[in-house]
């Protein structure tokens, strides 16, 4: 039953002040019925016995206070949700970006969701195979799994994002795929971009776009995830798909909430952030996972560029605690010209060992990824060593370790974001770069292994 009040007392900003009000709930969406007929739409931020606080979700310039009505709607968001959205792109609200007619929905979810109980998740162990040679060798992303990206102004994460897009697959079987990808604060250029790469490499058919302007109002830029995770759940748990969730850039998301808590007047926690941040954050990171006896599950790539490049920042802060690893781009790569920037000594999935080995990947998978990590670790150190020291300076095993980290960065970092190569492909590379190294240094894999895989 829709309640209509004439008490609109103040507008400051976005936010609204509605007095006299019953029965109103938090985050129950708010008609405001101008005197011409025109409706702008808001939400409740704040109740106060009778007193509500409404955020408009656009401009409140020429609103007249006097004849304008606020009509709650006695629900929060939602969402029409329907296997019709695949291959669609929608704005930050949900509504038709592409010309196209509203989704007939199967059903109207609730964008916040219901948490998932922990009792009912299950372990997430199964590759997902991203064609990245510096993520499926090294830093494994596991179905189920929340794997953030830590990138750095200017440095090329929406690329990254839209190979990621691309070419995610989990492997073995006709399991049913789909991406969902959400572009949150993002300029028009970026839009297009993502919308017709795309198009061109055919990947829309499996994906679901959900496209928020930097233009747009900050409380669309809060629901723009949710909405996304929202479509996701409903592919996920309803129709029994593979999803992959694409969040990009949730730096913007935090500015929006930074924003939306100023004017509320707040107290703000550590750089003007709300003292939430950390909850908030892990409301949208935890809808990722599997539930037990459902085939569908959900894993979330979270991408956020790091403020002044720091990874102390409350937004990668929070972001590292809550989710399971992160893969870290590298402003000294990408300056070499090696693409995608990939930094993997610093970079982590948790889970990585979890969805490797015979029957997932191959039976090497792990000795060469630990072993690939401790020579690129001493290849650089040989390296530093060198610019101080001087060459004359390494031992011949040093000189070795320094022309292995130069070819790892230039051959199995450095693939461009066309190649998509398979865990084979990948592992081989890495078999191909061990030879620079003598076999008495390859402590880390069994001997068997070596004696079947390092062919001459």
């Amino acid at each position: 039953m829709f309640k209509e009040y004439k008490t609109i007392r103040e507008v400051v900003g976005p936010l609204m002040l509605v007095e006299g009000v019953e029965g109103v709930t938090y985050n129950e969406l708010v008609d405001i019925v101008c005197s011409d007929g025109s409706i702008r739409k808001g939400k409740v931020l704040e109740i106060n016995r009778d007193k509500a606080v409404v955020q408009l979700f656009e401009n409140s310039q020429g609103l007249q206070l006097t004849t304008a009505k606020a009509k709650f709607l006695g629900h929060s968001q939602q969402l029409a949700v329907s296997k019709d959205m695949l291959g669609r792109v929608f704005d930050g609200m949900g509504n038709p970006r592409d010309g196209g007619a509203p989704v007939i929905p199967d059903k109207m979810l609730d964008i916040n969701g219901e948490p998932i109980n922990p009792a009912a998740r299950d372990y997430p162990d199964e590759f997902i195979q991203t064609g990245i040679s510096a993520i499926d060798g090294l830093n494994t992303l596991v179905r189920g799994q929340k794997l953030p990206v830590f990138s750095m102004s200017g440095l090329p994460h929406a690329e990254l994002a839209a190979q990621i897009a691309r070419q995610a697959k989990v492997r073995g079987g006709d399991s049913k795929f789909a991406v969902v990808f959400a572009a949150i604060g993002i300029t028009f250029e970026e839009a297009q971009y993502f919308v017709e790469d795309f198009k061109r490499t055919g990947a829309i058919e499996r994906t679901v776009l959900f496209t928020n302007l930097a233009n747009d109002p900050a409380v669309e830029r809060i629901a723009t995830p949710r909405m996304a995770l929202t479509c996701a759940e409903y592919l996920a748990f309803e129709c029994g798909m593979h999803v992959l969730v694409i969040l990009t850039d949730i730096t913007n998301y935090a500015e929006a909430l930074r924003e939306v808590s100023a004017a509320r007047r707040e107290v703000p926690g550590r750089r003007g952030y709300p003292g939430y941040l950390y909850t908030d954050l892990a409301t949208m990171y935890e809808r990722a996972g599997r539930i037990r006896g459902c085939e569908g599950s959900i894993t979330q790539i979270p991408i956020l560029t790091m403020p002044e490049d720091d990874k102390t920042h409350p937004i990668p802060d929070l972001t590292g605690y809550i989710t399971e690893g992160q893969i870290i781009l590298s402003r000294d790569l990408y300056k070499k010209g090696i693409n995608p920037p990939i930094d993997v000594l610093p970079s982590l999935s948790r889970l990585k060992d979890k969805g490797i080995g015979d029957g997932k990947t191959r039976e090497d998978h792990a000795g060469t990824m630990n072993q690939l990590f401790a020579a690129y670790a001493s290849g650089k150190e040989s390296k530093e060593l060198s610019a101080i020291l001087g060459e004359a300076a390494l031992s011949d095993v040093d000189k070795l370790y320094a022309k292995f980290a130069e070819r790892f960065e230039q051959v199995y970092i450095n693939q461009g974001f066309t190649a998509d190569r398979s865990i084979e492909e990948t592992l081989d590379i890495g078999w191909e770069l061990l030879k620079i190294l003598p076999v008495t240094e390859l402590k880390r894999i069994k001997k068997n292994l070596i004696e079947k895989y390092l062919k001459d």
